[in-house]
């Protein structure tokens, strides 16, 4: 006969405790284990922080002459291309600035050629003297010739003296002032001229003043902070916009100076915002590190010398820049905060940030020099075309 099978009583309260007991455990070391892995191989080769914010070029379009504003091209978040026109002034005074400097150009190059003319007079004067001077003299020792045979007179003999006497002076005279009118034109031509060339340089001024009358973006950006309006007079230094270029931002991560020791020119950084969130992640390098920190480079710097002390640690900006494809894609704004982490297993990189020229920042140069020598290359040629020929 089969006896009836009885069921295992129920674990007690301490046995499921145990249970719960030793697979928390068993979570925290694996927690442990897991963080310990992290650290050793990961995190202590980055160094974050989120003190750390997008900077960038904050191009200012000012006034370089006293104008009035007659248009405006571009307002706040606009878009704008290098050479695109922003904003124009009144070109009135200075187009009719420019037409005197190109009369007094003109009549220039006249006086000078007056004087390069004047110099070939002076020389037929000269020849001229030269001859009168021989003719006075042939007379002279003809009268004493005849004198001694009583064909001329005492006065007849004194006239002749006195005449040679008078042509040697025309001949100073005329000598003094050729070597006057040459020093006016020696080693020169019309077109280096002292006195052409001070005319070139007054409508070459009048053309930098006209051409400001048109003020174009220096760089590729968006308008921001414009306060021109049409009808304004403006002064000299007056700044109307500026124009801040979005593809070369950068980011200015301030890292505690305890975070530094590995930090190294060139090391990659990934960067997050708060604008976009984890989706986006941004990839760039350290530019480099900062000067000071910014307490040093405070209005106020602190005092630690006086008073009481309290050690505070100081953070320093270490410059990152940015992947240009990802700028396009996702662009940034000037001051947005973002969090910074900086690969620092590669500590080959410098200390320093090497000597390189900044690019992109560069004005383009204006179209006044271009104008104003076609002014004057017209002018010279139309002043050798009236030139009467020698």
């Amino acid at each position: 006969m089969n006896e009836p099978v009885t069921p295992d009583p129920a674990p007690g309260p301490a046995a499921a405790r145990r249970r719960w007991l030793i697979a928390l455990a068993a979570v925290v070391a694996a927690a442990v284990i897991a963080w310990a892995l992290y650290w050793l191989l990961v995190a202590r080769f980055h160094t974050t922080t989120n003190d750390a914010y997008v900077a960038g070029d904050l191009v200012a379009i000012t006034s370089r002459e006293p104008a009035t504003v007659l248009a405006v091209h571009a307002d706040d978040t606009q878009s704008v291309r290098r050479g695109q026109l922003l904003v124009e002034f009144d070109p009135a005074r200075a187009q009719v600035a420019m037409q005197a400097a190109e009369a007094e150009l003109a009549l220039t190059v006249r006086n000078v050629r007056a004087q390069f003319a004047r110099v070939d007079q002076y020389e037929a004067q000269l020849a001229a003297a030269r001859v009168q001077l021989a003719q006075a003299q042939e007379d002279s020792r003809r009268r004493a010739a005849s004198a001694e045979g009583g064909a001329a007179s005492a006065e007849e003999i004194r006239h002749a003296a006195d005449a040679v006497t008078a042509a040697r002076a025309a001949l100073r005279a005329a000598s003094s002032e050729l070597s006057q009118a040459r020093s006016m034109i020696e080693g020169t031509s019309v077109d280096d001229n002292p006195a052409v060339l001070a005319a070139i340089a007054k409508l070459r001024d009048a053309a930098i003043t006209l051409s400001h009358m048109r003020l174009t973006a220096p760089v590729d950006g968006v308008v921001a902070r414009r306060n021109v309006q049409i009808g304004q007079h403006v002064a000299p230094g007056t700044p109307l916009m500026a124009v801040v270029p979005l593809a070369g931002v950068w980011i200015d991560a301030n890292f505690k100076e305890d975070q530094l020791e590995d930090v190294r020119v060139g090391q990659p950084a990934t960067i997050t915002t708060d604008m976009f969130g984890s989706r986006v992640v941004y990839h760039g390098r350290v530019l480099g590190l900062g000067a000071g920190t910014g307490a040093a480079f405070a209005l106020l710097p602190p005092q630690n010398a006086s008073g009481n002390w309290i050690k505070i640690v100081q953070r320093l900006p270490v410059r990152v820049a940015l992947d240009a494809t990802q700028l396009r894609e996702h662009p940034l704004r000037i001051g947005l905060s973002v969090t910074v982490q900086i690969d620092t297993r590669d500590t080959s990189g410098p200390l320093v940030s090497p000597a390189v020229p900044a690019a992109g920042t560069q004005v383009p140069p204006d179209d006044a020099a271009v104008e104003a020598d076609r002014a004057v290359a017209r002018i010279l040629a139309q002043g050798k075309a009236d030139a009467p020929p020698r």
